[in-house]
């Protein structure tokens, strides 16, 4: 009965070595029980039976057999993704084995951040967290974060293709901004929301797939910008401004600019390029807005031509908008309204996450249990200051990746997890 699975291998050692134990055992001697490495070498076999490999394109996936049939969904920086079948939970779920997570620090940082936030947040409009593995035994080995994942249908951009109604175009945009409203009262502003970073199920419900940019992983218009995709970010980022939480709405604005018109709003090839998209199509800034830039960039703003921009009428005309709906009274004329107040270059003069929750054309799905969910309980206030060397950052991130923990529940966070498995 001692050997029973519930304890693992560890604590039933110091069990059997404490003498309290052994005069209750009476006949057993210490001899009888195998040694510790003994027992690491039985476990570390048993573990690696858990395990199979599979090609996923360019990647090798080594995951738990519990997750099988893997399909490949989707790739980009920070990684590969799979849809796979978990065997546990009877459900499909998705699989990103994360690229190359000890690479730099720059990798590392990323990595950690994503992993710590997943395991705090939990919004029914961001991405639940099922499971973290790794399939090597010990840290000097450790090379490979898998995270597992609710599966969704699609990303936004597959939706944007679409026509939709109001009702659906509005019901999207509400559940990005209770999304949002809920990283930001945990201190998490996104700063780099984006299509592919949003995903989507067939019944409409929307998630938020990432938490954007660091505070220390900003670029701006006069350093090295990294190949990202820089369309949706404000004014203030790509001008290497200081930001408030309303910077994420300034990317709500042209993701429903893009779902309107089927293109994107700004397409820049680079953050001067992208900058010379939004003042073309919105007017350059006032006096007052370019008082605010730092020297070098105010230089460079100031000595671009000057455009008067066009009005939101003519930029979003009624022909781009689905008919007037007759069941919500929702209208092209409030879409038009909503996204002139949230395409606004000067930040202080843009409406808030708060505001566009009230706004007409949003507020017809309000649910102050989803608008006002308790915030996550972010551990580590230092996250995004946290400067390690690389081998740091490897330690912190496999002391989340904890393996006793996976053994014995199997699963970190998420539908069906129990309260105190989600609290752990």
């Amino acid at each position: 009965p001692i050997a029973s699975t519930d304890i693992n291998p560890t604590t039933l050692l110091k069990l059997i070595h404490s003498s309290c134990l052994l005069t209750r055992l009476g006949c057993l001697k210490r001899d009888d029980f195998p040694p510790p490495s003994q027992v690491f070498i039985m476990n570390r076999n048993k573990r690696e039976k858990e395990f199979y490999s599979l090609d996923v394109g360019d990647s090798t996936f080594t995951v738990l057999k519990r997750y099988q049939n893997l399909r490949p969904i989707g790739s980009g920086a920070q990684g590969i993704v799979c849809s796979a079948y978990d065997h546990n939970l009877e459900r499909n779920v998705a699989i990103k084995k994360l690229s190359r997570p000890f690479q730099n620090q720059t990798h590392a940082k990323r990595a950690y951040r994503e992993l710590v936030l997943m395991k705090c947040v939990n919004h029914k409009n961001i991405i639940g967290l099922l499971n973290v593995f790794t399939p090597q035994k010990t840290q000097e080995e450790f090379q490979d974060v898998y995270l597992v994942m609710e599966l969704m249908d699609a990303n936004l951009c597959q939706v944007i293709q679409m026509e939709l109604d109001h009702e659906r175009l509005s019901y999207l945009l509400y559940q990005m901004l209770c999304g949002i409203k809920h990283l930001h009262a945990a201190g998490i502003i996104h700063r780099d929301l984006k299509p592919s970073n949003i995903v989507v199920k067939s019944d409409c419900t929307l998630k938020i797939l990432d938490f954007g940019l660091a505070r220390t992983a900003a670029t701006g218009l006069l350093m090295t910008p990294y190949v990202v995709t820089r369309y949706y970010r404000a004014p203030e980022v790509i001008l290497g401004m200081g930001y408030q939480a309303n910077v994420d709405i300034w990317a709500v604005g042209c993701i429903l600019a893009e779902m309107v018109r089927h293109k994107i709003l700004f397409p820049g090839r680079d953050y001067i390029d992208q900058w010379n998209k939004v003042i073309e199509q919105l007017g350059t800034p006032s006096q007052e807005f370019l008082m605010k830039l730092n020297q070098s960039v105010r230089t460079y703003v100031e000595n671009r031509p000057r455009y008067a921009g066009y009005s939101f009428e003519k930029l979003f005309p009624d022909v781009l908008f689905p008919a007037d709906s007759e069941h919500n009274k929702l209208k092209a004329s409030q879409a038009r309204d909503l996204l002139s107040k949230m395409l606004v270059i000067d930040a202080s003069k843009r409406i808030s996450v708060d505001e566009a929750l009230q706004h007409a054309y949003i507020n017809v799905w309000y649910d102050p249990i989803e608008v006002e969910a308790p915030p996550p309980l972010i551990t580590d206030k230092q996250l995004d200051e946290r400067e390690h060397t690389v081998e740091e950052w490897k330690e912190l991130i496999y002391k989340e990746v904890d393996w006793e923990e996976r053994t014995k529940n199997g699963l970190i966070r998420g539908q069906p997890a129990s309260q105190a498995q989600v609290q752990q």
